[in-house]
């Protein structure tokens, strides 16, 4: 070694031990300080973000990326096999659309006969084979400790490769999403994790699928955390992440790095299409919640039919027929109509009959309760009226230089945060699945606008509104208070104890229980409360309704628990008395602070 290195090697370690001493001079003197600001010698330490535990957890996250990726490719397959049997009678697994079939008027048959094997696999399979798949995810997280039944793993994509492959008007994500959640909820109910780690492996699983599909892994990741995580914590995103990163990789692998939607490269957007792009982000919004209106009206009308709900989905298959002669590209999956829409390929008067016909063959369909994804639907939609509200203004003012496939490719992902409200999953799968990192701010903008012109037309989403009709409360707000996120059904007592306002004190105490309040009722309605304290201090010989001192504040099961927690502090009472939602007069639990505390315990399970 010559003397350079020998000086250079000595500078180094000199710079190094002079930096070690800064740090452990700086932290004495900081030490101190941060003691008196917080009010004490010794400060409690910051609890770890996360252990080995979340390891484990991250490791089975990326094995469980890899086996979605897989049945990624088994479903796209299978929906190939189906179309190809159907429509052009071969046996092939090349990935083909029926749009090209020759069959005239018997391709009504077609989805008419995928119908009632749909049909049949929900009535003697199971009913949560039934929709798009995501809501049925979001359920079993709200309301079952994220526990698929392990038969939805494989009828949930059976039922899908028929419904599509038969024509179906849907999207393969959706079935993928929904299969990848139940392939990571099958696996945290074999392995010995909680429910909150079960929670995650089927957020793990969804996103992977969704990875596997668009090769969106960022997207992925995010939509996970806005429509199934709710809330953004170390030990769960980073298995999501992972098992989004490994099914995304499978990807490049098999499928190379470009773009699902390839479009044409665009330049850098003038002001005149950013602008554009914001104003029809702003119409597709208003117009994403009349979708999710549509959607449900046609599926209440199918509520009303006097036949079983088996026979809906070949019910509906009728009208994706007749449009499917109509339209033929409505028929089957459509990625190319998206990527034909991004690049501008379609006539104005092709574009226009191929939106309204998808919309209606779509809705139809889904509101019969087949299998099918709703994703590549709307992207139809958005991408299509985005274009078109784009190239009207082109003609309009053709020196402002506007381009529309700016405005089909942020009219396709407004579509999408306007019905979900995933607006930052949203705006990641924009520049992923094309690539245009040119068009970010009006992507950003746009997207925007609809995600808040959704919030201001609707309560709900086409993902939440399935939801709240069963009574399943769904937060529309991403923040960290779990009394946000519980009702006051899933934390109320339902062991109740009431007393009458006609009886003597002396003929209630007599029967007291545990408890340390009471309804009082007459002839079985709620007419105030009395606690334990009041009736053993009170003359044996007055009446319960005497001792009553203000009216009773109350709560129903539907609220949340931090309504009730904020009602307990501004009426300064301790408990609640839960009534009936129909029936506001008839109490059927009381909910106290004790009560509301087992939300935080719920968290960290």
């Amino acid at each position: 070694m010559d003397e350079d290195d020998r000086s250079s090697r000595v500078i180094v370690r000199g710079l190094m031990g002079a930096a070690r001493n800064v740090v452990q001079r700086v932290g004495l003197l900081v030490a101190p300080s941060m003691s008196a600001v917080m009010g004490r010698e010794n400060v409690d330490p910051i609890p770890a973000t996360m252990d080995k535990r979340d390891a484990i957890v991250a490791g089975y996250a990326m094995v469980l990326g890899v086996a979605a990726f897989g049945v990624a490719e088994l479903l796209i397959r299978a929906i190939a096999f189906v179309t190809n049997l159907a429509f052009y009678q071969r046996m092939s697994t090349t990935v083909i659309s029926p749009a090209d079939n020759h069959l005239g008027w018997l391709v009504i048959a077609v989805p008419v006969a995928g119908g009632i094997v749909v049909g049949l696999m929900a009535r003697y399979g199971t009913r949560a084979i039934r929709g798009h798949g995501i809501p049925e995810a979001m359920e079993q997280i709200l309301t079952n400790e994220s526990k698929v039944p392990l038969n939805v793993m494989f009828l949930k994509p059976a039922s899908a490769a028929v419904a599509i492959g038969t024509g179906g008007p849907f999207g393969a994500e959706g079935p993928i999403i929904a299969t990848g959640g139940a392939l990571g909820s099958v696996i945290g109910q074999i392995v010995k994790v909680t429910a909150g780690e079960r929670k995650t492996l089927l957020a793990a699983g969804a996103a992977a699928g969704m990875a596997a599909i668009f090769g969106t892994p960022i997207a992925a990741v995010l939509i996970a955390i806005e429509l199934l995580l709710f809330e953004y914590r170390a030990r769960s995103v980073v298995p999501v992440a992972l098992a989004a990163a490994a099914a995304g990789g499978l990807r490049v692998i098999f499928h190379g790095v470009g773009p699902v939607f390839a479009m044409p490269d665009i330049s850098q957007p003038t002001a005149a299409t950013g602008i554009v792009a914001t104003v029809a982000g702003a119409m597709v919004g208003l117009v994403s919640t009349y979708v999710t209106r549509f959607v449900y009206w046609i599926e209440d009308r199918f509520e009303k039919l006097p036949v079983h709900w088996m026979w809906w989905p070949a019910i509906g298959a009728v009208a994706v027929g007749l449009i499917g002669i109509w339209q033929p590209r409505t028929l089957g999956v459509g990625y190319d109509n998206i990527t034909d829409a991004l690049a501008g390929d379609f006539t104005v008067g092709a574009l226009t009959a191929l939106v309204i016909a998808k919309f209606l063959s779509w809705s139809i369909a889904l509101g019969s309760g087949t299998s099918g994804g709703t994703l590549a639907p709307l992207l139809t939609f958005g991408a299509g009226l985005g274009w078109l509200l784009a190239h009207a203004v082109a003609r309009w003012f053709p020196e402002a230089g506007i381009d529309p496939r700016v405005g089909a490719l942020v009219g396709m992902t407004a579509m999408f945060a306007g019905a979900s409200r995933a607006l930052l999953a949203s705006i990641a799968f924009a520049i992923e699945s094309t690539q245009q990192i040119h068009a970010v701010v009006p992507i950003v903008a746009g997207v925007t606008v609809a995600y808040f012109a959704s919030c201001l037309m609707m309560r709900t989403t086409i993902m939440t509104e399935k939801l709240v009709r069963r009574g399943v409360r769904v937060a529309g707000e991403y923040d960290v208070d779990p009394l946000a996120h519980a009702t006051v059904r899933s934390l109320a007592s339902t062991d109740l104890r009431v007393v009458s306002a006609d009886a003597r004190v002396a003929d209630a105490t007599s029967s007291l229980a545990r408890h340390q309040a009471y309804p009082v009722v007459r002839a079985g309605r709620l007419v105030g409360v009395v606690t334990a304290r009041e009736l053993l201090a009170a003359d044996p010989e007055r009446m319960v309704e005497s001792l009553i001192a203000r009216a009773p504040v109350t709560v129903k099961p539907a609220e949340s628990a931090r309504t009730a927690a904020e009602r307990m502090a501004n009426e300064d009472v301790g408990r609640l008395v839960v009534v009936d939602e129909l029936e506001p007069g008839r109490a059927i639990g009381i909910l106290t602070r004790s009560d509301l505390v087992t939300a935080f315990a719920r968290q960290e399970k």
